[in-house]
């Protein structure tokens, strides 16, 4: 079975982001996010790619979901579809989604596990989270960060695990 994973900081409303950037600053999620993905692969759009200070990531593998054949990433691997991805990727290697919308979309339904990070507060936006359907998805973990001089607003760091007979098994499927 392969292991995707989705990960992603949300606003209140589901908000990503606005004009291909996160929505804030906050040091404890990055950490977070760093230290669940460092020594994995990472799949991302073309703009989420384009939106990252430093590329690739280090010490992860960095895979780009494109459909333009023609354009070349420095350190990361072109991918051209879901079904490519999944065919490169083996049974034992864990694969963290990372953005954007269309991409979390994309593999919702065929994930494992999301790692969300619900951001208290509400932003300006202008792509979204899928909807996360509880009848599909169980909440399993819950870790409640306070806001400090670093980190502007507090947050949650959740876990949910797929509810395995309520999984299409096709990326396509959504």
């Amino acid at each position: 079975m392969k292991h995707i994973n989705l990960i992603a900081a949300v606003g209140e409303k589901m908000e990503l982001g606005f004009q291909n950037q996160l929505l804030c600053h906050l040091p404890a999620d990055l950490k977070h996010f760093k230290s669940l993905t460092i020594g994995h692969t990472v799949v991302m759009g073309r703009k989420t790619w384009d939106s990252l200070p430093i590329k690739p990531l280090p010490n992860r593998r960095n895979l780009v979901l494109t459909s333009n054949r023609n354009l070349h990433f420095e350190g990361a691997e072109p991918i051209y579809s879901p079904e490519e991805l999944l065919a490169q990727i083996n049974d034992q290697e864990e694969v963290f989604i990372i953005g954007g919308a269309s991409v979390y979309k994309t593999f919702i339904n065929i994930a494992q596990k999301l790692y969300i990070t619900r951001i208290e507060g509400t932003f300006e936006a202008d792509v979204y989270f899928p909807k996360i359907d509880t009848s599909r998805w169980q909440l399993v973990e819950e870790t409640y960060i306070s806001n400090d001089d670093k980190n502007p607003y507090s947050m949650i760091f959740q876990t949910y695990l797929a509810i395995p007979e309520a999984k299409p098994a096709h990326p396509r499927n959504n």
